[in-house]
This record gives structure tokens, sequence and C-alpha cells, in this order.
């Protein structure tokens, strides 16, 4: 069964030619008879793919490909212009790590908060507060600010609770990058029960050799469009081959 399946994705973004600093700015503007002028920027064009429950996607290209946009539409944080996106399962979202933290609030307060944005009930947070504490490294600090926390470890706690979840399907962008040798290697582990236990995970990355290594399939993105789709190695092994030229 399809977990996800990508039918003919468009995003477009409108980007100013000048910027107003305030809505004020903004309005004078309009009074004045001046428009200001926008550049269209088609972010994805035409993408269609899926991928099958238990299976694991890379999503790979140069900086400014649609990686991350293709990510948050299938998130459902942003919206397509075009196309739409069918998803088979509860989703976990692991891109910008630690929004909805409150930096006075201590770091067993902001995990029952997060916890919460995250999917999970008060009872099923205060269930897993050690395991998330745990797997973070932070079981010292649980009555602490978050403020008096490094950015690092806010990161590997915002990390720590999404993987709590338990959904059916994992959206990362570039999450696996945070923290430490030592986290990145726990988090790998545990990455690799969830693919053991068939949950399917997408995940965006700089790293090729992690994409080669660690997913089933890969997909190039290059100016919004897909340069290439199917097994990881083929398609990583494509993409180096294009970014060394001719």
């Amino acid at each position: 069964m399809e977990a996800i399946r990508v039918e003919d994705l468009w995003k477009r973004f409108r980007i100013p030619h000048e910027r107003g600093n305030t809505i004020l700015e903004g309005l004078a503007a309009a009074l004045g008879g001046r428009s200001l002028s926008y550049e269209e920027l088609w972010a994805l064009k035409a993408v269609s793919f899926s991928l099958e429950e238990g299976r694991s996607l890379g999503i790979i290209g140069p900086n400014g490909s649609g990686k991350s946009t293709l990510l948050k539409i299938m998130a459902r944080i942003l919206r397509p212009d075009r196309g739409r996106v069918l998803v088979n399962g509860k989703v976990a979202p692991i891109l910008e790590l630690g929004v909805g933290f409150h930096p006075d609030l201590t770091v067993r307060e902001n995990v029952l908060v997060y916890g919460s944005i995250m999917g999970l009930r008060g009872g099923e947070v205060k269930g897993r507060m050690d395991s998330i504490l745990g797997f973070a490294g932070l079981e010292r600090f649980r009555d602490a600010k978050l403020k008096n926390l490094s950015s690092g470890m806010q990161m590997r706690l915002g990390f720590s609770v999404a993987i709590e979840t338990d959904p059916d399907i994992f959206l990362i962008d570039e999450a696996l990058a945070v923290g430490d040798m030592e986290f990145q290697g726990k988090c790998l582990e545990r990455f690799g029960h969830f693919k053991a236990e068939g949950k399917t995970i997408v995940l965006v990355s700089h790293a090729l050799g992690l994409v080669k290594e660690f997913c089933d399939k890969a997909l190039f993105l290059s100016k919004g469009e897909i340069a290439g789709f199917g097994e990881a190695e083929a398609v990583v092994s494509e993409y180096m081959r294009r970014a060394q030229g001719p």
C-alpha cells in the first residue's frame, strides 16, 4: 500500500523587487500610487511520485531546488498552487525543531507543551518524560529554564519529543544533523529501529553517503523539477555526476 502519493505538484512564491520594512511603508507606497513589483519563483514544477509503506526516501539536490518546500507541503505547513499530496497514516514532521518552545518555561514544562503540539495527550507525555529526557541527555536539566540551555541542547530536546509521537510516517529536514556525533549515532540507530518496524521515512539531506546507506529510494530535485527518482544508490550517483559537470 502507498504511504504517500504526490500528484502534479506546483508551488509558487512571489518575491518583491523592493522591500517595505514596515506595513506603514507598504501602505504609503500604495496611497502614493506606487505599486510594488514582484518576481514569480516556481519552487516546484509538476512533481509527481509515490512511496510505499515501510520504505525510506531521501530527497536530494542543490540549495534552492525545492526540497524543503516539498517536505513542508507534505507536512501540510504549506499549500500547493496546483496538484495534491495524499498521505496514508499519522505524520510526524521533524522540520523546525523547537517551534513552540518557551524560554522562560522549564525543560519539563516545554516537553509537556511541545508534546501536545506534536499530538500527544498530557498523560502520554508524562509517561514518556524520562525516555524523552534520557534520549536527549538532559535528565539533570529537567527543572532548568530552557533559556539556560544551548541551542544544540534545545534542538536535541525537540528531536527527542518528536520521535516519541509514534507516527506511521516521519518527515525529516536535515534534523539528523542535530547535536554531536554521539547524538547523531543515537538518532540513526533509532531510525534503523523505526525502519525495521515498518515506518515510512522521508529525509531531506545534503549527506549523500547517509542517503545511500539509509534510504531505499531517492528523489533528485533540480530547479523545482524531478531530475531523478529511483533506487537511492543510482540516483545519488547521477546527482554527483551532474554536480561534477562535464
